[in-house]
């Protein structure tokens, strides 16, 4: 379930990083920082799945009702936290460019 939301959220943060080159030429909202984490996330969310899988063999394709809604809870939080790291980072060189702008 990780996986699977971190996933979507790549995706999602890719088509907007992508529609926001095209437009402007620039990344401007800093789309990129969420791609790298979104995908990170999925990266490392596969190699868990593949280590897991190796481990439990068949039985990996039925997690129990509490196991699921753990991970879904987890892949939440992970994109949650992602976007508040997104917004500092966006609101920090806000800042930056309103000073360098200023002086």
């Amino acid at each position: 379930m990780t996986l699977l939301i971190t996933v979507i959220a790549a995706i999602v943060s890719s088509l907007l990083w992508y529609s926001s080159m095209t437009k402007q030429g620039k990344d401007t909202m800093k789309y990129s920082t969420l791609c790298y984490m979104y995908w990170g996330a999925s990266l490392m969310w596969l190699v868990d799945a593949i280590a897991e899988y190796a481990e439990l063999g068949a039985e990996y394709f039925t997690p129990a009702f509490a196991d699921m809604v753990n991970d879904a809870f987890l892949g939440v939080s992970a994109v949650t936290l992602g976007l508040v790291i997104w917004l500092a980072r966006l609101f920090w060189s806000a800042r930056f460019l309103c000073k360098v702008r200023s002086a």
